[in-house]
């Protein structure tokens, strides 16, 4: 059977992770690493296949089933995904929540005029969670949700540490308030603030002779990061971080907590949790299973974007559908 050929746009820690996902299906091969960079310069670890420029990649767009989308959602992905679509079959890993549906849209005019599949927003936030909201909010019509991120990096939020005045490096921790957590499962149903659901952990290096309190004042008081949490900041050595601050762990809960029954009286709980240590690297398993997607609706003549609630789980398995009703169901 012939191999479905991945093709990577983009190799920080996410392009790196699909490759790595790629070596782990045995269906499927890496037919190349579409790079901004000097492709010359760059080491991949797939010994039979090649890194090109990105401007190179439409010249072997018969090479390629699935374009596998890695680059970041600020300003890569609104771009990106588009003019892949044009070409290719595309999985991208788009998170801006409130942009999704002008994305979605974007993606469609080109996969309607290219006959392309493009699945947008893959990932486990926005992707299996949404995906678990959704099954537990039709399951469970009277009741609420909730989400908790973490223990986890935010790799937006430590960014926006490392760029105050006399910051040499720095990451963020969103937690999880546990007795939140636990009011959920207690069935105490009931509406949370934002400094209510989750703590910011802040560890930060500061350069020699830094100001320490303006540092920390300068972090809490940050509008749309920290100032609607509550925030610690912890100042550190650069040993100290490169000892125990380097890895990209991450995680959370989805949480539907309903009533069934005659006068609603009872409880039912719905809750699905990921403790990953890494993230990108989890990521990327999740982009590899759905490439395989839309390489089979490709397949089946299907075309146009799609999001994770258009795709039966069937078509993210390597099993056969004999073997998913003997093995799964």
């Amino acid at each position: 059977m012939d191999k479905i050929k991945i093709g990577i746009v983009g190799y920080g820690n996410l392009g790196r992770g699909v490759e790595m996902a790629i070596l782990q299906n045995s269906d499927m091969k890496l037919g190349g690493v579409y790079t901004r960079r000097d492709p010359e310069a760059l080491t991949i670890s797939t010994k039979d296949a090649k890194a090109y420029h990105i401007n190179d990649a439409l010249r072997m767009r018969d090479e390629i089933d699935v374009m596998v989308l890695c680059g970041g959602s600020a300003t890569d992905l609104p771009t990106q995904s588009p003019e892949f679509a044009e070409h290719f079959n595309i999985v991208d890993s788009f998170d801006t929540h409130a942009n999704i549906p002008t994305h979605f849209l974007n993606v469609d005019k080109l996969c309607q005029k290219s006959h392309k599949v493009g699945i947008i927003s893959v990932g486990w936030d926005p992707g299996l969670f949404s995906i678990n909201r959704i099954y537990a909010e039709s399951i469970l019509p009277v009741g609420s949700s909730y989400t908790f991120w973490g223990k986890g990096v935010s790799q937006g939020h430590s960014d926006a540490i490392r760029r105050v005045k006399g910051v040499e490096n720095a990451v963020q921790y969103t937690v999880p308030i546990e007795s939140a957590v636990a009011a959920v499962r207690a069935f105490q149903t009931q509406t949370f603030t934002t400094r209510q659901k989750h703590l910011r952990e802040c560890y930060v290096v500061a350069s020699e002779g830094a100001d320490l309190n303006r540092i920390e004042t300068e972090i809490k008081e940050m509008p749309n990061y920290f100032s609607d949490y509550d925030t610690t900041v912890t100042f550190i050595t650069n040993e100290e971080f490169a000892a125990s601050h380097r890895q990209m762990p991450h995680g959370g809960f989805v949480m539907r907590s309903g009533k069934t029954g005659e006068n609603e009286a009872t409880n039912q709980m719905i809750e699905y949790s990921l403790k990953l240590e890494s993230n990108p690297e989890f990521t990327a398993s999740v982009l590899i299973a759905y490439a395989r997607a839309a390489y089979r609706l490709h397949q089946e003549g299907a075309y146009g974007a799609k999001s994770v609630f258009d795709i039966a789980p069937s078509y993210l398995s390597p099993k056969t559908s004999k073997e998913l009703l003997e093995e799964l169901l």
